[in-house]
């Protein structure tokens, strides 16, 4: 059986309690790895491993951070494969999706960063007597602590700025999606990282990530992940004056105008609705249509979801694969129920599917459209963060705003439309912190990338979160 360890100091090492957690592969339903259950004992050891490695690190020459960073990027693309293999194993989700989306983002995360590293600069404002400069110095020890729903992809989207400012790290990915977070760190070990520069801990967020938010030490906390975890991680880190990122839930409108170009915006919604089985914080959840297309839309909707391939994840046809766990299923089919209950009337899938093979125990849901709900109900208000959508009418603008905006969250939202000068006035009401107008999940490194409202704090990406991993020092010299 196989164990996934605690990487501490560039070696790989037991849980200090000896203490561990099962790893189930959420398409078999079967445990295929025991996984480290880490508590402050192991993170006191990466701190002061990452205190060991500080001083070094963060006073490297930029161009040697950009090699380092640079050749894991390297490794991650040289070892694709396996990554991916590991990614699917961990979650479910179709090979496809892990090979060609997944494994490639993490690497662009590192490559971006290493430039970043080199390019990074600051400011000075010469006075009539005086001049000013900024020094933009790293934080320290800092942690970072990602997701299950996109692992190796998210967890180098912190890691890698992190690094690239000349700060250390400990890291803690999922407890349900841990292993290429794991395999990282003998990645590291080979690009050449000083050791203790990076130190992934595993275990449960309410153990080990726990142990990260409190440590005195850790300095600042990038956390993503759900809204109630975030608000536990602000009233305790908030107090200790730590810097914090917090990108969390999301509830996101899709608004599609009847000038829209109808077949792309139909296979475009099914896209963004199920990828990953609707378990990406970007997904759309509630979409909005104008009610002159709204029949038509809704026919050529539910044809396209219906002709989605599911099934074993490992199947390179596969579009459509298991849920992240058991416990998720039976929330996500919760969530259907109470819809019926609230009055919804469901147009596609709404029940659980049981495949043939090895994946007979899976957690898998069929796809599910849902339409009739009010918008204050909790199924259109409430983060399901599943393969569940639901449909609502507009007539005009303003009502496709009202809705659009009638939400705690305010993560991302979609405009579909011909009418580009309508797209950029509507983009400006909506509050969301990215709208993507005639596409979705196009992503440009260099922009910001966060959400308001419940939806978060701070934004990541590009310079951004080399801000966000420094603090900023004046110096005034006068003359």
């Amino acid at each position: 059986m196989n164990k996934i360890l605690n990487f501490i100091d560039g070696v790989y090492i037991n849980p200090q309690n000896n203490e561990w957690i099962d790893k189930i592969n959420p398409a078999t339903g079967l445990k295929n790895a025991e996984i480290a259950s880490s508590d402050i004992q192991d993170v006191e050891l990466a701190f002061m491993a990452s205190q060991k490695a500080f001083e070094e690190w963060s006073s490297f020459n930029p161009n040697l951070r950009f090699r380092i960073l640079n050749r894991i990027s390297e490794l991650i693309e040289e070892k694709k494969s396996g990554l991916a293999l590991a990614e699917t194993y961990d979650t479910g989700k179709p090979l496809k999706l892990s090979e060609e989306f997944e494994i490639p983002r993490a690497a662009s995360n590192f490559r971006f960063f290493a430039t970043a590293a080199l390019q990074f600069a600051s400011e000075s404002h010469s006075n009539y007597n005086s001049i000013n400069y900024t020094l933009r110095q790293p934080i320290g020890s800092v942690g970072c602590i990602s997701p299950w729903n996109l692992p190796l992809y998210l967890f180098t989207w912190k890691i890698a700025p992190a690094l690239a400012s000349g700060n250390c790290v400990i890291a803690k990915p999922s407890e349900l999606s841990p292993t290429t977070a794991s395999m990282l760190g003998q990645i590291c070990n080979e690009a050449g990282l000083p050791n203790g520069v990076l130190n992934i801990i595993q275990g449960l967020g309410s153990r080990a990530g726990a142990a990260i938010v409190e440590h005195p030490g850790i300095k600042a906390i990038s956390f993503t992940g759900g809204t109630k975890t975030g608000k536990i991680i602000s009233s305790v880190a908030g107090p200790m004056f730590k810097k914090l990122s917090l990108e969390l839930g999301g509830k996101n409108p899709c608004l599609i105008f009847e000038d829209c170009d109808l077949e792309k915006t139909v296979s475009e919604v099914s896209r963004l609705a199920f990828s990953n089985q609707g378990q990406i914080c970007l997904c759309g959840s509630r979409i909005l249509i104008q009610e002159s297309i709204y029949e038509k839309f809704k026919k050529l909707l539910i044809e396209k979801v219906s002709k989605l391939r599911i099934g074993n994840p490992l199947d390179p046809n596969t579009q459509f694969g298991s849920l992240i766990s058991e416990d998720h299923k039976k929330k996500v089919l919760s969530y259907i129920q109470l819809a019926v209950e609230e009055g919804g009337t469901i147009l596609h899938g709404g029940q659980e599917i049981k495949l043939e093979g090895q994946c007979a125990n899976g957690s898998f849901i069929l796809p599910t459209i849902i339409e009739g709900l009010h918008a204050q109900c909790r199924t259109n208000q409430e983060e399901i963060f599943g393969p569940v959508i639901t449909l609502q009418k507009f007539s005009g603008d303003d009502e496709a705003i009202e809705l659009a905006n009638n939400s705690d969250y305010g993560l991302a939202s979609t405009i579909w439309t011909k009418n580009i000068n309508k797209a950029h006035q509507i983009s400006s009401k909506l509050n969301t912190g990215i709208v993507w107008i005639n596409c979705w999940l196009v992503r440009d490194l260099r922009t910001p990338f966060g959400g308001m409202n419940a939806s978060g704090v701070g934004r990541e990406g590009g310079w951004e979160a080399m801000r966000f991993f420094t603090e900023a020092k004046n110096v005034c010299i006068s003359y």
